[in-house]
């Protein structure tokens, strides 16, 4: 759709959203969430890295492979950590560099790759959390009642469910 010259570009967008979502429901709490999480996650990221040098991306890793009890398939990697093939091999590459994870075929699958947290990285990870943790505490949790984080959590996962494939 070509836009008319002079025409007020956020006029054209409400008129967008007007004709997607009648009265505009829920635009503006998706507006505030999209905020809210890039804010939190560059203050977090800056919080963590100044005070760690671990940036969030590469705590990220260590923490999903921590869950999953010390290993994950590549593709199982990226997928929790919503980040694309390329982007979490070149992650792996300088976490492995630094002695933090490893990569070893599948034994399963000769075209598989999985990665396993080392001792060095539960240790980092050790260090690396409670700094993270305190961030998320600080800037998120205390920002909420006990009733606001139940409600939030629980429309959270709803959209989650609803979203999940499979």
């Amino acid at each position: 759709m070509q836009v008319p010259s002079g025409a007020d570009p956020a006029a054209v967008l409400d008129r967008l959203v007007a004709d997607a979502l009648p009265g505009g429901r829920g635009v503006e709490a998706w507006r505030c969430l999209l905020i809210a999480y890039a804010t939190l996650m560059r203050r977090l990221g800056a919080e963590l890295e100044g005070e760690t040098g671990l940036s969030l991306s590469e705590f990220d890793v260590l923490g999903q492979l921590a869950q999953a009890h010390g290993e994950l398939r590549m593709t199982e990697l990226s997928e929790r950590a919503f980040s694309s093939r390329s982007g979490m091999t070149r992650r792996i590459d300088r976490l492995v560099a630094q002695g933090l994870v490893r990569r070893v075929g599948s034994a399963s699958d000769a075209r598989e790759v999985v990665v396993s947290i080392t001792d060095a990285g539960l240790a980092r990870l050790q260090e690396v959390a409670p700094v993270h943790i305190r961030g998320v505490a600080r800037l998120f949790v205390e920002q909420l009642d006990d009733h606001e984080l139940a409600l939030l959590e629980r429309a959270l996962k709803k959209v989650i469910a609803d979203c999940s494939f499979g």
